[in-house]
């Protein structure tokens, strides 16, 4: 289950600092840049197997203390990029809770291989007649 904005602020503890970029002497003044941290384990608004999914889909985004941290320095309010890391962390969520079906091999037609191999002979007497005759 993908959790809503108001879930996300209950659990998430967010950092504030001074972006690069955009913004002119706004950006020397005002702390926009934000980063946004969830514990996994403690997040109660996923279930045991949920948490064990995203541990695992997302260990190289995740520090010693299985803290996941997404930031956003993009526009020049805070609110603006306060809203913009609750988005990421829920699109980041879904795609990690995503179960991939399982491919079922098929088996390649009959009369595809035999059709196949029908062309390659084709193109193979094709370019025969454009050989030069033998002299014998």
């Amino acid at each position: 289950m993908v959790p809503t904005k108001d879930e996300v602020n209950k659990f998430a503890t967010y950092k504030t600092s001074r972006s690069g970029g955009k913004g002119g002497q706004n950006v020397n003044k005002v702390s926009s840049k934000i980063e946004l941290i969830l514990n996994i384990p403690s997040a109660q608004f996923l279930s045991q197997e949920e948490k064990i999914r995203i541990i695992a889909k997302l260990a190289n985004r995740l520090d010693s203390e299985l803290n996941l941290h997404i930031v956003s320095q993009e526009d020049r309010s805070q609110l603006m990029n306060k809203e913009r890391t609750i988005l990421k962390l829920i699109s980041l969520l879904r795609s990690a809770l995503t179960v991939q079906k399982k491919r079922l091999p098929t088996k390649i037609p009959k009369s595809i291989v035999r059709k196949r191999i029908l062309d390659k002979q084709t193109v193979s007497a094709k370019k025969a007649f454009r050989r030069r005759p033998n002299p014998d």
